[in-house]
């Protein structure tokens, strides 16, 4: 689900739920919940301090409902050594959006707005998921790399 709290930039929502659908199916959690917030750069700004304690606004901040599992190999599984399957219907989290700011970056990458909104919205997923590019010798890069090759993203 995408959801719009800002008026600064227009955005087109169904393509982008529809490219999240594909982002989910892809990783193998389609049934799992996802909500994408459309968010201002104040408000954006207001969470990078409050949870990342970085001032300023930025492009997207993933929120994971449960931070224990990953998706590997299309089978969810528990980053201990456990083998338990999660439940398709469960929930994955929720990603903050900030599109003036996604803008400017787009302009800074040569990328459309749209194509940019559907990097931030993969990357988002794959935070939900447990990847995290500060901490992980790249593994999330490589990942987020092959991923926007198959959807055609620079």
């Amino acid at each position: 689900m995408i959801l719009t709290r800002q008026q600064e930039v227009r955005v087109a929502r169904p393509p982008l739920e529809s490219f999240l659908r594909r982002v989910k199916s892809e990783l193998g959690c389609g049934a799992a919940g996802v909500t994408v917030c459309l968010v201002s750069n104040a408000e954006i700004a207001r969470m990078n301090v409050k949870f990342r304690k970085k001032k300023g606004p930025t492009d997207v901040l993933s929120f994971p409902a449960e931070k224990k599992w990953r998706v590997a190999s299309g089978e969810w599984r528990e980053k201990s050594t456990s083998k338990r399957r999660r439940e398709v219907d469960d929930y994955l989290g929720d990603i903050a959006i900030a599109p003036s700011t996604a803008r400017r970056y787009a302009k800074k990458n040569g990328r459309t707005l749209a194509s940019e909104l559907r990097v931030l919205i993969l990357h988002g997923v794959l935070h939900l998921l447990g990847y995290d590019h500060e901490t992980d010798q790249g593994e999330m890069d490589k990942v987020e790399a092959k991923l926007r090759k198959r959807f055609g993203l620079a």
